[in-house]
């Protein structure tokens, strides 16, 4: 880090944030932590890749750079300093995650503190057998709810396992689908007959609602 450079309280804010989630734009670091405008955030995000506290990567065209923590950005969250590959092929699907806790946020008011993350949830697991997680779980009204974001439908069997395993685990379990005359919103629809506690959300209504 920089000689002279202070961290204020929402720096490691903004550190947590990147840390938790898969992928995370500028855009959602502006939401998540609270600044008044955009501008504002990257002045702050720009202060924090000169003092060597973040990076910022273009990953795809058409994308917006992500942003990811350092070395020396791990040392001071006290988290393992390992490689975090990113999979090209879900950041579509990563980004529309955290656009997606976004709008439980505005619409529902659920705190961004009361989310936890799948890979929170991994970590909580800790070593031995990789379990299906939802992309984020919190509470509402003393009911844990998990939330799936669902772009392309990859395997019908291990689909119905995750729904499966939301219904013993989770009192409501909300799912994100590309719009509502798809594959996956009408399997969905006749699993919820007799797995009652499904939720279907357009993402269409999330981008709308969201930003």
């Amino acid at each position: 880090m920089s000689s002279g450079f202070r961290l204020v309280n929402r720096d490691y804010l903004i550190l947590k944030e990147v840390y938790r989630w898969r992928v995370i734009l500028g855009r959602h670091i502006c939401a998540l932590t609270g600044f008044s405008g955009q501008r504002a955030c990257d002045r702050r995000l720009h202060k924090l890749i000169g003092a060597g506290i973040l990076q910022r990567n273009k990953v795809l065209f058409g994308i917006p750079s992500v942003y990811r923590l350092t070395p020396t950005a791990k040392a001071l969250l006290e988290v393992p300093n390992k490689q975090e590959h990113l999979r090209i092929e879900q950041i579509t699907h990563d980004i529309s995650v955290v656009d997606t806790a976004i709008y439980f946020n505005r619409r529902y008011n659920i705190p961004y503190s009361d989310m936890i993350t799948e890979k929170q949830l991994h970590q909580q697991d800790g070593f031995g057998k990789r379990a299906h997680r939802p992309d984020f779980v919190f509470t509402k009204n003393n009911n844990l709810c998990c939330v799936e974001v669902e772009l392309s439908l990859k395997s019908k069997d291990r689909f119905r396992k995750n729904i499966i395993d939301n219904f013993n685990n989770y009192h409501k379990q909300i799912w994100i689908v590309p719009d509502l005359h798809t594959k996956i919103f009408r399997l969905l629809s006749e699993m919820s007959i007799i797995y009652p506690n499904i939720d279907i959300l357009d993402i269409t209504e999330v981008k709308k609602n969201g930003f």
